[in-house]
């Protein structure tokens, strides 16, 4: 009886040990978010997400409806076409809309399972199916010549659109904008890990990933649990200078990410990983193109933009010091300026 007695005691010292634990990482946890969005924030009243166009529905070949806005003057002579990257939405590029759509007409529009567009089956998640829903967006609401813009997977997006159709390009599209994207190889990142580790994550993440993703409904319920452990998570690796970054712009990111369904994510990793159109980018080389990526860029890092500028040696190179692979939302000024630099060109070149 005494041995028993002694057991369930040292039981409960260790359950209790342990929940003791866990409640005062929890409590750290908070502290340490807490203290972060007490700081001043000069984005703290930027009204992230709430700008809105016209609205109008896209619907493919394929029966998907894809939500899509259209913002600034119809009568300019160019429309900024803006693709988002992978878990993001059409929000994303707030700032680019912020400070553009004065002057320049815009579309901006959520690729197929992100944001407010329909959801699609695995098979459909594909970078060449994106490439052919740019191109479905882009014949119906763009009458007259365009500027592509791709962040991450719109910028594969629109690798896949001049390797479907390149006639597109040098006609109407007329310039492009790839910002921290990649033209393939990405199964081969290091994530900032050594190389040993790096590989043996690359080995068990797609099955991870897949695994995870037919339990997708259990796990967003944790994601949404869990936001507080993510949004230190996304802090620290989703932004290149984590001490000066407004925790207003890392809560946008978290809640586009959050709202992305595991499912969806799990869908379109393949796709992502065994992307390869390096040899679509000659098509590009036809007309002007600016490359934009932030210096500690891990997810698609700058030898992955290099590879690209090394294949189109007419494009502007920009690399934006301490930013990471959120650089359009970290460093807004330095892509704006880089976009505002290439509409320039564009606009010469359809005065000549």
């Amino acid at each position: 009886m005494t041995t028993t007695r002694r057991r369930v005691g040292i039981a409960g010292a260790v359950v209790g040990a342990a929940s003791a634990g866990v409640a005062a990482a929890a409590l750290a946890k908070r502290y340490a978010v807490g203290r972060i969005r007490l700081r001043p924030d000069p984005e703290a009243s930027e009204p992230l997400g709430e700008l809105r166009g016209r609205q109008v529905t896209v619907t493919t070949s394929d029966g998907v409806s894809l939500h899509a806005e259209v913002d600034g003057p119809d009568d300019s002579p160019l429309t900024v076409v803006l693709c988002h990257g992978y878990t993001l939405n059409l929000d994303s590029w707030h700032y680019q809309r912020r400070d553009l759509r004065d002057v320049h007409r815009l579309v901006l529009w959520d690729q197929r399972s992100h944001g407010r567009s329909a959801r699609t089956s695995a098979e459909d998640s594909t970078i060449d199916r994106l490439g052919e829903d740019l191109f479905e967006v882009v014949t119906e609401l763009v009458p007259g010549p365009c500027v592509l813009v791709g962040h991450s997977m719109g910028g594969m997006t629109i690798m896949a659109l001049a390797d479907r159709h390149p006639e597109l390009f040098g006609e109407k599209v007329k310039g492009v904008a790839l910002i921290s994207t990649s033209a393939g190889k990405l199964a081969e990142v290091s994530l900032g890990m050594p190389a040993l580790l790096s590989k043996a994550v690359h080995k068990v993440t797609p099955g991870t990933v897949s695994l995870l993703g037919r339990r997708g409904a259990l796990v967003d319920k944790g994601r949404h649990a869990a936001n507080d452990v993510f949004f230190l998570v996304l802090r620290h690796l989703g932004f290149g200078d984590s001490k000066s970054v407004s925790p207003t712009v890392v809560d946008f990111v978290e809640s586009m990410i959050r709202s992305t369904p595991f499912e969806v994510i799990a869908n379109f990793y393949p796709a992502l990983m065994s992307h390869d159109k390096l040899s679509a980018l000659g098509v590009l080389d036809d007309v002007p193109t600016s490359i934009v990526v932030g210096d500690r860029d891990w997810l698609t890092p700058v030898d992955h933009s290099k590879a690209i500028a090394a294949a189109l040696p007419r494009a502007r190179f920009t690399e934006v010091p301490d930013s990471s692979h959120l650089v359009q939302l970290e460093r807004p000024g330095a892509v704006n300026d880089a976009l505002r630099d290439l509409l320039k060109r564009v606009a010469a070149d359809l005065q000549e």
